[in-house]
């Protein structure tokens, strides 16, 4: 069984591990130094950031990492998306990482995104769907993602998170049940 918990301070040396793995580094190219680590989640744990982290664990296990945020909040992030899909009002966005070497490759990513969905929808009334950018080239990240239930929207180019890449993206959504844009027809 998959549960959450707010990422915390307390939990910045586990995090720093899981961004040094390399099949998680190659992917979020973040510094790993304990001052980075710090620097980059700190905001959004004391409440600084409107960004949200969160531990995902299974039978009590941390074994990865979901953040999620409200697209409105990063208005520069949603221009760059609104220029490839149209972005309904109440949009999110997540991104995940699984940090645990042993857990990979096992289906834990699917059924992590698709339990964190259906948490945003209870945690974000007003939320109208999910829509999430990935790499083209990170082809088990966009195939999770779409066992999960978003189906792919878009193609278009962004600002990778590692220079290495080049800018080819997939648009993935998935709207609030119910919501007009999920009803048939």
């Amino acid at each position: 069984m998959i549960t959450w918990r707010r990422l915390g301070e307390p939990d910045f040396p586990l995090l720093r591990r899981w961004l040094e793995q390399p099949r998680v580094a190659r992917w979020w190219h973040h510094e790993t130094s304990p001052e980075a680590v710090a620097r980059d989640f700190g905001p959004a744990v004391r409440g600084e950031e409107p960004s949200e982290d969160f531990l995902a664990l299974l039978d009590g296990r941390p074994f990865g990492l979901v953040q999620r945020c409200r697209l409105a909040d990063y208005p520069e992030y949603l221009a760059d998306l609104a220029a490839i899909t149209e972005v309904p009002e109440g949009a999110l966005s997540i991104d995940y990482l699984i940090g645990e070497p042993d857990l990979i490759g096992r289906g834990l990513g699917p059924r992590m995104i698709r339990a964190f969905v259906e948490r945003t929808w209870d945690d974000h009334p007003g939320g109208s769907s999910i829509i999430v950018p990935v790499v083209a080239a990170n082809r088990a990240s966009w195939r999770a993602l779409e066992k999960a239930g978003l189906r792919r929207i878009a193609e278009g180019e962004l600002e990778p998170d590692n220079p290495i890449d080049d800018r080819a993206h997939y648009l993935h959504r998935i709207d609030r049940p119910g919501s007009p844009a999920d009803l048939p027809g």
